[in-house]
């Protein structure tokens, strides 16, 4: 890995966090707590951001890694699913995983980043037209069987 001491210590205190949150189990423990667990949890994966900034990841790396707090935090507060949610998916441990492809390998990660990006992107852009025509042909059938009845 081409890191620094510094970026290598916060590596490893990195993996030693989202272990305990992931690995041990603290973050889906958390999102048990009704109301405020899930975020508690994101709170806490903050941390990994804030730290992935300051070792100068990308903003596509750290879009990457905000989607995967907010899916972990926005499933996992669905009562009873959101908490099976919670324990299979590991969004601390795969942020970690980012970041450490990021620092490996930037301008690899970089376009890799960039183009999961581009592919979210798009799959929303759409979804958004799919239900927009949607929510046309329903307004349409509504006004005609409201007219022609």
């Amino acid at each position: 890995m081409t890191t620094g001491d510094g970026s290598s210590a916060s590596l490893a205190r990195l993996r030693r966090f989202a272990y305990l949150l992931d690995g041990v189990g603290l973050d889906p423990l958390l999102g048990l707590i009704p109301g405020a667990g899930d975020a508690a949890g994101a709170v806490l994966s903050a941390w990994v951001l804030i730290e992935a900034f300051r070792l100068g990841a990308s903003r596509a790396t750290l879009l990457r890694m905000a989607g995967n707090v907010a899916l972990d935090a926005g499933l996992g507060a669905i009562p009873v699913l959101g908490d099976f949610f919670d324990f299979a998916w590991k969004a601390n441990l795969r942020n970690v995983a980012l970041l450490e492809r990021h620092l490996a390998a930037p301008a690899q990660a970089g376009r890799a980043d960039r183009a999961f990006v581009w592919l979210i992107i798009s799959g929303v852009l759409v979804l958004a037209l799919a239900l927009l025509a949607l929510g046309i042909l329903l307004t349409r059938w509504l006004f005609h069987a409201v007219g022609g009845a």
